[in-house]
């Protein structure tokens, strides 16, 4: 049976302050709750080391970068990133960051692998917005490229607002799919153009959503990709605080089963980013991220997972 390697640091916590609404706390919970129901075993999981300012100048400016580093981001910079600035922010963001790198080169070694953190795709070159500091998957997919490890790239957002950042630093790379499929009327107010955009409307349930994502995979399909980023957002949930669709939480683990039988059909090395989740109880957040683990461990490690192309 192939290996399974899940990064996460303790680092991957920052203190934002109680009461704010981005759940920072979501990371070490899922961690905790995947060890303790034995989904993951403690040899499975992996600390990356914080990234290295050089991997993070493929995508971000060099400007935007000194200046995080040494908390110099205007007043305007820090409301539209929507995280109070602070030395254990920047930490917690080039942990993530590394996070998502190491998955990257793990699958491409093992066939699948995850970051309990990541998904932070409303970050652009020269700025933070969205409670995202860094790309993460961008960062990762420029560093693969400068190792010459993959050629072609697909990334499946099913984040429940918009990859605008993702979509922006790579509009000019046709060896880059960015799919997203997002609420319609939700954040963020101006979107990008990405290679593929679904929008869904205010309420869009199970059947709709599964429906549209299945049609939208066999599409994609056709852009033949060497590897693929999953942005398995927990907040197109019901009782999201930020979500505005209506998808069940079981609905959100067939959409997993779906993206993950799509990949194993193609044959090509899988990452999965845990990307946004703001339910009102944060057990719910918990859970759902869960839930996108314990379906790669059904569909890449269980001869009883049907393996569908959609």
């Amino acid at each position: 049976m192939p290996a399974y390697s899940i990064f996460y640091s303790p680092y991957y916590y920052a203190d934002i302050g109680e009461g704010h609404v981005f759940p920072i706390r979501k990371f070490e919970l899922v961690r905790d709750r995947l060890l303790e129901e034995g989904t993951l075993s403690p040899h499975e999981l992996f600390e990356p080391e914080p990234a290295a300012v050089e991997d993070l100048h493929l995508v971000h400016t060099e400007d935007y970068i000194s200046r995080l580093v040494a908390g110099e981001l205007t007043a305007k910079e820090v409301r539209k990133l929507g995280l109070p600035w602070s030395q254990s922010l920047v930490r917690r963001s080039f942990h993530a960051i590394s996070g998502t790198i190491n998955a990257a080169r793990r699958a491409i070694e093992e066939g699948v692998s995850s970051n309990l953190a990541g998904g932070t795709h409303h970050a652009y070159p020269d700025r933070g917005e969205g409670f995202c500091v860094l790309n993460d998957v961008a960062v990762a997919i420029r560093v693969l490229q400068r190792e010459k490890l993959a050629d072609r790239f697909l990334i499946i957002d099913c984040d429940v607002h918009q990859g605008d950042g993702t979509a922006f630093i790579f509009k000019d790379s046709p060896e880059v799919f960015t799919f997203s499929m997002h609420g319609a009327k939700n954040y963020p107010l101006f979107k990008q153009t990405s290679s593929l955009d679904i929008e869904l409307p205010d309420g869009t349930a199970d059947e709709e959503y599964l429906q549209t994502l299945e049609h939208a995979l066999g599409h994609i399909r056709m852009h033949e990709p060497d590897i693929i980023f999953y942005l398995a957002g927990a907040d197109p949930y019901e009782k999201d605080k930020l979500g505005r669709l209506k998808i069940t939480m079981e609905g959100l683990r067939k959409r997993d089963e779906t993206v993950m039988r799509f990949a194993r059909s193609l044959g090509v090395p899988f990452v999965t980013t845990m990307s946004g989740g703001y339910a009102a109880d944060i057990a719910d957040t918990v859970e759902i991220h869960c839930n996108t683990i314990r379906a790669v461990k059904d569909v890449f490690f269980d001869n009883r997972a049907a393996v569908v192309a959609p």
